[in-house]
């Protein structure tokens, strides 16, 4: 039944280069979604008579619709394609986004950010089971470990565009970008992309549920999960505070901010081509060290920051500590998603769907707590998220032993 309502395999051999180019500008959106608008929350609080914490809700309700969506999405891509879904997904963005730039309602924005989570999910979700449908071994190991490094230019160019954006034409525009972008890619996917899954499997929840509860029982799998949502967690907490501290604390302009954003958005990648380039030493060592660097750098942070409280030393140790998350992302995202190489969609729709929820939940419940005034909350904020990567890491260890023993 399921294989008659798709044509699978239907992408043309002489296509799947451009195809695979386009999958690779496809997974940095949901980094757009998120970055681009972040110099633009304080105007925006501003233009719309809002708090902060409203401005900052519209991040939250992204990254919970996202996460909640990649949660199911992976079953519907498995069972019915890849390609019409991500095909439909990218133009119901581009009409929501169009819907934010022309309303000034926050409920309204609120509604097309949730809308913009799911969307959004199904894009990512199907190009990241398009290099598991096409490539195996270690040229899909190397695909995979580039994904963080290709998402990474989210964060450095979309807030650097945005600031711009903010300053010249409102924070209306930014969306008016992101339509743009999501326009030329349905184009791009309509002429030269192509359906990718060779086995459909049938769509029965009983089958799926037990497929969730198998992978959900593994234990090195959920932990390596978390240990994604605690590194992401690093960046939006940073997110949601930055563009405030820079703002209003330090009273500079939305371009400070993206150039801020920019810089750390680098911090990002770096970590993901360090963890790239030492993808084949001892997983537990390095992993180890990485988190004992991070904190000692929110330590040393904490401690500079009573002497010295200045933007830049803000932004030197943050640099150092988003250094440490990328690696910790990079490595852990490819583990997560090569484990289950059999269910591709689901498992790329589980991982990135519960690390999001964590992001979500742990962003906003620390940000709220300690609200975006200066470096001191932020650098407090970092510390919480390491010593929980700690607690998480050890017992990472602990299992890997015993799973080493048996």
């Amino acid at each position: 039944m399921t294989d008659s309502t798709i044509q699978l395999g239907s992408i043309k051999k002489k296509n799947i280069g451009i195809a695979t180019l386009l999958a690779f500008a496809m997974i940095p959106m949901s980094g757009f979604a998120t970055d681009i608008y972040l110099p633009s929350l304080p105007g925006m609080t501003a233009a719309l008579g809002i708090s902060s914490s409203q401005a900052q809700l519209t991040l939250s309700l992204f990254l919970i619709s996202y996460g909640v969506s990649q949660l199911f999405v992976g079953g519907l891509l498995d069972s019915y394609g890849r390609y019409r879904i991500s095909l439909a997904a990218i133009l119901v963005f581009f009409i929501s986004c169009i819907t934010i730039a022309n309303t000034h309602n926050i409920y309204v924005i609120y509604a097309m950010r949730i809308i913009h989570g799911i969307t959004i999910a199904a894009m990512v979700v199907a190009k990241r089971a398009f290099f598991v449908d096409l490539f195996s071994g270690e040229k899909l190991k190397h695909y995979l470990s580039l994904f963080t490094i290709i998402w990474s230019t989210g964060p450095i160019v979309a807030p650097f565009i945005g600031g711009y954006l903010e300053v010249s034409f409102g924070w209306e525009s930014n969306f008016y970008f992101l339509a743009a972008i999501a326009g030329v890619l349905f184009l791009g996917e309509v002429i030269f992309s192509g359906e990718t899954l060779q086995h459909a499997v049938p769509f029965h929840l009983g089958n799926i549920t037990s497929i969730y509860t198998s992978m959900l029982r593994t234990g090195s799998f959920v932990l390596g999960i978390l240990m994604l949502g605690l590194g992401y967690s690093m960046i939006m907490v940073y997110n949601m505070s930055g563009p405030f501290i820079i703002e209003h604390h330090f009273n500079l302009s939305p371009v400070v901010t993206g150039y801020c954003s920019l810089l750390l958005g680098l911090a990002w990648m770096v970590g993901g081509f360090t963890g790239k380039a030492l993808i084949n030493r001892p997983f537990t060592r390095k992993m180890n060290t990485n988190v004992v660097l991070q904190l000692l750098f929110a330590t040393l942070l904490l401690l500079t920051l009573q002497r010295l409280n200045t933007l830049p030393v803000i932004l030197f140790f943050a640099f150092l500590i988003h250094v440490g998350a990328g690696f910790t992302y990079n490595n852990y995202f490819t583990y997560c998603l090569a484990k289950f190489p059999k269910n591709a969609g689901i498992a790329g729709g589980l991982t990135g769907g519960l690390c999001y929820v964590i992001v979500s939940f742990l962003s906003y419940l620390i940000t709220y707590v300690l609200p975006a005034k200066d470096g001191g909350n932020l650098g407090v904020s970092y510390l919480l998220l390491i010593l929980a990567s700690i607690a998480v890491m050890y017992r990472v260890n602990v299992l890997n032993k015993k799973n080493a023993s048996h």
